[in-house]
């Protein structure tokens, strides 16, 4: 990936980022990354650069489904063939290394499983400029009004659809999430007497998805719970609690 003559050169790029891991069920397993997905994007303009997927095929194949609960969900099949993550580190380095990281719970859940994930094969993991971890942002900025701080919910409550749980869908629905959000917040802080505190009830809104009929698909128990402590952004690196799960 290359910076884009469309955004300045002073200007930091944001790398958008998430993974789809294995979810352990007993004591004694682990998180194997299954999928790393990115997205470029530029600061000043918020458009995306460029893009950057990956199946990554685990050691233990055994320790991914058969068949995934989730509709476009990865299974062993799919992974199978898929380079092993020493074969596309050099990829993710240069796409991680020295840019703002950004994602939804990336602190506590992506950076831990990148910095696992580096240190298996015996390489130093890429490091951040700054960190945007838009759960802890959206937690204290926008709060509870969608009902919870899921990804999945914040995207229904915009009407954008269904999360995919799908790397490089998942990090472009979190930066459209981020991009209604603010505009929300700036139409706040411009008529504060007349728009603060109006949060619309979730239970009392159509989205695309329910006025099309469409049932959403049956989910496995995700790994990606959000914790409970806030997170905002960060410029220090991300490596200094333990792993929990993510939205």
């Amino acid at each position: 990936m290359e910076a884009s003559s469309s955004c300045p050169a002073s200007a930091s790029e944001i790398v958008f980022f998430d993974l789809e891991t294995t979810v352990p069920n007993k004591a004694g397993q682990r998180f194997w990354v299954l999928e790393f997905g990115a997205i470029i994007v530029c600061p000043r303009k918020l458009v995306e650069l460029d893009s950057y997927s990956t199946l990554v095929r685990p050691t233990d194949l055994s320790a991914v489904a058969l068949k995934s609960g989730r509709c476009d969900g990865i299974t062993r099949e799919a992974v199978a063939n898929a380079p092993a993550f020493g074969e596309v580190a050099d990829k993710i380095f240069s796409i991680l290394n020295g840019r703002i990281w950004a994602g939804h719970n990336i602190r506590r859940f992506d950076c831990v499983r990148i910095k696992e994930a580096f240190a298996e094969i015996g390489r130093p993991a890429p490091m951040p400029v700054g960190m945007i971890d838009s759960l802890g942002v959206l937690t204290e900025k926008f709060g509870r009004r969608a009902g919870n701080m899921k990804m999945a919910t914040l995207a229904t409550y915009f009407g954008l659809g269904q999360q995919k749980h799908r790397s490089l869908e998942d990090v472009r629905m979190n930066l459209e999430v981020l991009k209604h959000c603010a505009t929300v917040l700036f139409l706040e802080s411009s008529l504060p007497s007349v728009m603060s505190g109006k949060w619309h009830n979730p239970s009392t809104m159509v989205t695309r998805s329910r006025s099309n009929g469409k049932l959403p698909c049956r989910e496995e128990n995700s790994r990606k719970s959000p914790p409970s402590t806030t997170l905002g952004y960060q410029r220090a690196v991300p490596y200094t609690r333990g792993s929990l799960g993510k939205v």
